[in-house]
């Protein structure tokens, strides 16, 4: 998870809303393909849930660094 906070913090503010929309897509896609026949790793979905609330924190911490500074 490190590794991942680390190649994010080095990414824009519009990459990482981009990186939020991909994530809630593949969560929905995978939470739809859960219910209808189990997958091989469950834990999946709980990676993908941890990855986007990392790029929701980094995204509210890079908007206040914005603000800050104007």
């Amino acid at each position: 998870m490190k590794k991942l906070v680390k190649d994010l913090k080095d990414k824009t503010i519009k990459e990482l809303v981009k990186r939020e929309d991909a994530l809630r897509q593949e969560i929905g896609k995978l939470t739809l393909e859960f219910k209808v026949n189990l997958p091989k790793n469950t834990n999946q979905i709980f990676r993908k849930r941890k990855e986007l609330a990392v790029v929701l924190t980094l995204i509210k911490e890079k908007k206040d660094l914005e603000d800050l500074k104007k």
